[in-house]
């Protein structure tokens, strides 16, 4: 297979992710339209050189280099595919800032899977990008919807595969995001977690998940508001945001079926229908506003695409 020329680049769009949804921890995850776009092009040298250009402040910290998650996914690319690696250079606008549990990190390994990929005329099917993603990432919930598109249910099985659900959500189910300054890194959510967790809370939270799917399908809010409860992550999670559970509260009182930590935090979603999106989104900016925390609270809908790329030449 004919290496990609020095020049030739592909745009690669993908949406950022809310996981959980409460009761769904590491399982279920939906992807929002709010997308990170790459630019991701052939360079000279081999496969030890990358760069990273990012485009905005948010960002500023991230390095090129082997580390980097794009560099690390194409580098699977490659190898699963026995392809010579090659030089590489990502061009990234983050819509989403990173450690904001917006899986802005998934974006980065699903950009350099589908876009090495792509580089080298698609070998790899979407069932293999979907296995490396996951392998990387560790867990499911927020990769599988950032390359799929839609809300996603995934289980291993007996038999140690991967099974992904494609799980339905009424249009009129729209998200609030309110999206702070300050960061909070999955390492650090994880840490706050115990290691058991009693038998009671973990049949809550299945129950939880059956109501929550089942509301999200219908668009039943009583449903979507029962459903929103989990005893997982959150009891132990909400101290480590500051105001969270002042944005939380600020959100049901404005008319939200239910609110919950999007991901590993600290932004928070909270869903409800159209008509009240605008008053939620205020309520929750104003809420981490008196706590000294600037914010923004998008209303967003789900995004079903999944990942897309194109082949670009002055982008």
């Amino acid at each position: 297979m004919a290496q990609p020329r020095i020049g030739q680049k592909v745009i690669v769009d993908v949406p950022s992710t809310t996981a959980n949804l409460g009761p769904g921890f590491d399982c279920l995850g939906a992807a929002l339209d709010l997308n990170n776009r790459f630019s991701i092009q052939r360079i000279e040298g081999n496969g030890e050189r990358f760069e990273l250009i990012m485009e905005g402040p948010e960002g500023s910290h991230l390095r090129g280099g082997p580390e980097n998650l794009v560099y690390r996914a194409a580098q699977r690319v490659w190898k699963a595919a026995d392809i010579e690696p090659v030089g590489m250079e990502a061009r990234v606008k983050l819509a989403v800032p990173p450690a904001r549990g917006l899986g802005s990190s998934a974006t980065a390994i699903v950009a350099g899977l589908v876009g090495a990929n792509a580089l080298m005329g698609s070998p790899l099917p979407k069932e293999k990008l979907l296995e490396l993603a996951i392998d990387i990432e560790g867990h499911p919930d927020n990769v599988v919807p950032s390359l799929l598109g839609g809300l996603c249910m995934t289980a291993k099985t007996a038999s140690e595969r991967w099974r992904v659900i494609r799980c339905e959500w009424l249009n009129s189910v729209k998200a609030v995001v309110a999206i702070p300054s300050i960061r909070l890194s999955t390492s650090e959510a994880r840490r706050a977690m115990p290691k058991t967790v009693p038998i009671s809370d973990a049949i809550t939270n299945l129950g939880a998940l059956t109501l929550l799917l089942q509301g999200l399908r219908t668009g039943n809010g009583e449903l979507i508001s029962d459903g929103m409860n989990d005893r997982l992550h959150e009891p132990y999670r909400w101290r480590l945001i500051k105001g969270g559970l002042e944005v939380r509260n600020a959100a049901i009182q404005a008319g939200a079926w239910g609110c919950v930590i999007s991901g590993a935090g600290p932004s928070v979603l909270a869903l409800c229908n159209h008509s009240q999106g605008e008053q939620i989104s205020q309520a929750m900016v104003s809420a981490w506003g008196k706590m000294g925390v600037e914010s923004r609270a998008p209303l967003l809908n789900l995004q079903t695409a999944g990942s897309q790329w194109r082949e670009a030449s002055n982008e």
